[in-house]
């Protein structure tokens, strides 16, 4: 599975999900059909933890299969 913000980002972008705007290391992004604001740890080339990862598909609403 990969963990990194850049994937992340790709999957809310598909999901309808745009940039809204970043501060430091943390990037928003926002769906004006659901109503949804995400915040995605940006930190460098890390990969992010299995559970934060999830934990923001979860509240995107992304099926994480």
């Amino acid at each position: 599975m990969n963990l990194s913000p850049k994937y992340l980002i790709k999957l809310l972008e598909a999901n309808g999900f745009y940039f809204k705007r970043a501060k430091g290391s943390h990037h928003l992004y926002y769906n004006p059909q659901t109503n949804i604001t995400i915040i995605v740890p940006v930190h460098g080339g890390k990969d992010m933890k299995k559970g934060t990862f999830l934990a923001i598909l979860k509240q995107a609403g992304i099926d994480k299969n």
